[in-house]
């Protein structure tokens, strides 16, 4: 008897260690991976902050770095299993479980990273309700309304970046965010 509890005892914390490792139910599929270089453009309720980015875009984290037009970091804005964590320029961190608490508490706006890492493909968030707004003459979507954002883009010539967007408006009720990508790398990073 004793042995089946202790079996029954490893075999609970085998499967709730399991558990903790998985993505919140509500949490969309992750999109597969890139790494994306430009800039960044955040208007919010009056006050604007520009900043240039790399975006590395795993199968299991999110590395956001924003950074002055000289290279110096501004943050670093980090997003996996665990949790989320920015580190400032000074070393202060801030920690919550979404990074799109956690940019509202330590920056002031909300980086909708979770739904970010489709729309910057072009493509809407998988599981989600969206409304297709606009679509250009070669089919690609020109403005998306999903889950209390619009997204308008911009894309580069089929032959150059594979066609992916070069510059994205994201406008939600409080705030918009224009990002520009100059440089895309869709391979594994």
């Amino acid at each position: 008897m004793i042995v089946f509890r202790a079996f029954c005892f490893a075999v609970l914390m085998v499967v709730s260690g399991c558990a903790s490792l998985m993505p919140a139910r509500d949490t969309p599929p992750r999109a597969a991976p890139f790494d994306v270089l430009g800039r960044v453009r955040v208007t919010n309720q009056g006050t604007a902050m520009t900043a240039n980015y790399r975006w590395l875009h795993a199968v299991d984290a999110d590395d956001i770095w924003l950074m002055t037009p000289t290279g110096q970091a501004l943050a670093q804005i980090r997003e996996d299993y665990e949790g989320a964590v920015i580190t400032t320029a000074e070393q202060k961190q801030y920690r919550a479980s979404r990074v799109e608490a956690l940019t509202q508490q330590a920056l002031g706006w909300e980086l909708p990273v979770s739904r970010l890492q489709h729309w910057v493909r072009g493509v809407p968030v998988p599981n989600l309700p969206f409304e297709i707004v606009e679509r250009d003459a070669a089919g690609k979507i020109r403005q998306l309304a999903q889950d209390g954002w619009r997204i308008t883009y911009d894309y580069y010539p089929a032959a150059q970046n594979d066609g992916l967007p070069r510059l994205m408006d994201v406008a939600g009720a409080a705030q918009t965010l224009r990002l520009v990508i100059d440089t895309w790398r869709t391979d594994s990073p």
